[in-house]
């Protein structure tokens, strides 16, 4: 049974085939699910990993729930219509537990079967609106959900390639348009959340290895 009245039908008759991860930002999972199914809040998502884990399902995944506001993936500019939205419940400011990715791994691997959707389309909200969000932040374990195929990750001993070809090839792999601080900021917060300084060939060549086995909705980089 669904928890949360903000909800709709998807647009246009679209079935989801994104996966939008966040974090809810809030002290607990028991405040964030209260914001969750809150109308005057305007808010929602399909799923709520508490800590602890043991997945709450708030909104039913055939219809739209309200988590990723404005951003775009590739083509895609309605990315609630086309999406299921998971909230894990983390401050912000902290490691996620074991038993929360634990559940969240066997979440993702019920969904991804269900909606025939691939590891490449589970992203990040920080990847989608890198002008307004951060989460799931630096600390989130997308390797881990990589090596599992849940996710995606570039390849060991990626070449470097040329600087010049960075934004072409974010693009390709299905980032948003943005200025080039912002992009390269939500590029490195989920693949090298180490790396300072101004762009280099190791954050180029990461990227045009993504983009080129990756290419969202069929594109391939250009110059």
């Amino acid at each position: 049974m669904s928890l949360s009245p903000n909800r709709g039908p998807r647009r246009e008759g679209a079935r989801p085939d994104l996966v939008v991860i966040h974090y809810t930002a809030m002290t607990s999972a028991e405040a964030a699910r209260a914001r969750l199914c809150d109308p005057a809040a305007e808010v929602s998502a399909h799923w709520l990993v508490p800590e602890r884990g043991d997945p709450l399902a708030l909104v039913p995944e055939e219809l739209r729930a309200w988590h990723a506001g404005a951003g775009s993936w590739g083509g895609v500019t309605d990315v609630n219509s086309r999406s299921i939205g998971i909230e894990l419940a983390n401050p912000g400011d902290r490691p996620f537990s074991e038993p929360q990715m634990a559940a969240l791994e066997r979440l993702l691997a019920g969904i991804l079967a269900r909606w025939r959707i691939p590891p490449a389309r589970v992203i990040g909200h920080s990847d989608m609106a890198p002008e307004r969000k951060c989460d799931p932040g630096p600390r989130f374990d997308w390797r881990r959900l990589a090596r599992g195929g849940l996710s995606v990750w570039p390849s060991d001993g990626c070449p470097p390639a040329e600087a010049e070809t960075f934004a072409a090839s974010a693009r390709a792999f299905g980032y948003p348009a943005v200025e080039a601080e912002l992009l390269l900021a939500a590029v490195r917060l989920r693949f090298r959340p180490w790396a300072r300084g101004p762009l280099t060939g190791e954050d180029a060549g990461m990227m045009a290895d993504l983009a080129a086995r990756y290419p969202v909705d069929g594109r391939t980089p250009q110059a």
